[in-house]
């Protein structure tokens, strides 16, 4: 085997892509890309009855939109094609029967009923886990226990059989995790795993062995709920001979709901209000739906940002990287071995710092965008003072649009309660002032000239200022709160502002 590093990403097409499966794409992409390696990505689809039409495309979509691209793949095969297990079929059995003539492995014929009962007789003598294994598999039906010319002819009858690992009885097998340590399991607990099911399709763990080997791979990177097959794995390279080429294996932590109890799950999303997957999904058989980072406004290198901290960390202080500096600052040592809480708000904090470093100008096209789905068409200049306005409130890029919508629409309500509250005599004295003072303003109506001729107004009036502000700002705004006043008043112009204030006068009653 090559010394070049080779690992490979290798999702099912069962639906859609987890973000527990899209972390675990993008640590392998990070050190593949760190130890100036390649990056497969195969997609394992052995398990025909679960396939989902359109589950595949959605994987190549998901990775795409967040830069993490293979170096291999179905769409960009290599040396080591095919990169799709149902492609590989053929391949499989003479592996399996390898290991038979090796007497690592044998045929099993036992029917459903018949594995029923073991469970149940085992279950009976309070064993705590019924499985096939080096005790049990003495009593079933199988090339151990039936004599070779009876196998011979249900062989060749064409009866259905699998295809069993013969785990050792006494052995004691070790794995060196790159992040857990030594791991060491008494074969005594490992039962009799099915390599090849009877429909002539291998399950996982041979196909995953047997690829792995074929394509090279080096380092497999995978999530913590594979790390009960280890194991098994590593007995199947050593049977079949290969343990001098084995990879190096990493398990990597779970992803927790934000409570820190269990497993995050798309109903912990829904039940709490946020995707668990990269983009939108809709079942072409079910229907079913579900929502997506993408779509809820999440920007593809904010998510690879977030995604990276759930379970590394670089050591110091840093929060903000782009896909580049993580690639420099990654390694597997620094990956947690515990499960790492998911936390949605943080999530939206890196949406925020991402949105925030973007210049006015990249900004104003969302609002444009967004403008123009409610047909209003906006110049470029004027979106990009409104996005400078605005990004310091935002979270998602439409929120911009929803921030800036009232300098460009025309107010038709007030806030209620501020009107309530701060809408009184003083406040139309100072307004009706201000009005009059800037209808037909022709000069420079700056921030700081809005600012010094409002102030003169109150002043004039006899008012102090800061008594009326908010009663200002609903007039221009309709609402109590908002981004910096006078800038917003400099984007809307002077005569503009003293429309805006006397709809308010002739609209709102003052309170006494």
């Amino acid at each position: 085997m090559s010394k070049e590093v080779r690992v490979r990403f290798a999702p099912s097409p069962t639906g859609p892509l987890h973000i527990g499966g899209v972390r675990t794409a993008l640590y392998n992409y990070l050190f593949a890309r760190k130890m100036g390696g390649k990056f497969l990505l195969r997609i394992e689809d052995t398990d025909q009855m679960r396939f989902v039409p359109g589950a595949e495309k959605y994987i190549q979509e998901s990775l795409a939109w967040l830069g993490i691209s293979a170096d291999e793949s179905p769409w960009k095969p290599g040396d080591c094609g095919p990169y799709r297990q149902s492609e590989r079929k053929a391949d499989y059995m003479q592996y399996a029967l390898d290991l038979v003539e090796a007497g690592h492995a044998y045929y099993a014929f036992d029917t459903s009923e018949e594995l029923e009962a073991m469970r149940e007789r085992l279950t009976a003598a309070r064993v705590v886990q019924p499985q096939y294994n080096s005790i049990t598999r003495t009593q079933m039906k199988n090339s151990l226990t039936l004599p070779a010319e009876e196998v011979k002819e249900r062989l060749a009858s064409g009866e259905p059989y699998v295809i069993r690992v013969k785990i050792p009885r006494k052995e004691e097998v070790r794995l060196n995790d790159m992040i857990r340590g030594w791991v060491m399991v008494h074969s005594s607990t490992l039962d009799d795993k099915v390599l090849m099911k009877s429909d002539g399709m291998p399950t996982y763990h041979l196909a995953n062995i047997v690829d792995d080997h074929l394509m090279g791979i080096t380092h497999v990177i995978r999530g913590e709920e594979w790390l009960p097959s280890a194991p098994l794995h590593v007995l199947l390279y050593k049977f079949f001979g290969w343990e001098d080429t084995m990879p190096r294996f990493a398990h990597l932590p779970l992803l927790l709901k934000p409570n820190g109890n269990g497993k995050l799950s798309k109903r912990d999303g829904d039940k709490l209000g946020f995707p668990v997957f990269p983009l939108n999904w809709e079942n072409q058989e079910t229907g079913e739906t579900a929502a997506g980072f993408r779509e809820q406004g999440y920007l593809p290198d904010a998510f690879v940002n977030f995604l990276a901290f759930l379970g590394w960390n670089p050591g110091d202080d840093r929060e903000l990287f782009s896909l580049e500096e993580l690639v420099d600052a990654f390694s597997v040592e620094r990956i947690g071995k515990s499960g790492t809480k998911f936390d949605i708000e943080k999530a939206k904090w890196y949406n925020e710092q991402y949105l925030r470093s973007k210049t006015d100008q990249e900004l104003a096209n969302y609002i444009i965008e967004d403008a123009s789905k409610e047909g209003i068409e906006l110049k470029q200049e004027v979106a990009e003072q409104a996005a400078g306005l605005t990004k310091g409130r935002v979270t998602f890029p439409q929120d911009l649009w929803n921030e800036s919508k009232f300098l460009f629409v025309p107010l038709t309500s007030f806030d209620e309660g501020v009107a309530a509250k701060k809408w009184n005599g003083d406040a139309v004295k100072v307004l009706t002032h201000y009005s009059e003072a800037i209808t037909n303003y022709e000069g420079t109506f700056d921030a700081e000239t809005a600012k010094t001729m409002l102030g003169a107004s109150a002043e004039i009036e006899g008012i102090k200022l800061g008594k009326v502000m908010q009663a200002v700002r609903l007039a221009v705004t309709g609402s109590g709160a908002g981004p910096d006043l006078m800038e917003v008043f400099a984007i809307l112009g002077a005569q503009e502002v003293s429309n805006r204030i006397q709809f308010a006068l002739n609209t709102l009653p003052v309170i006494a």
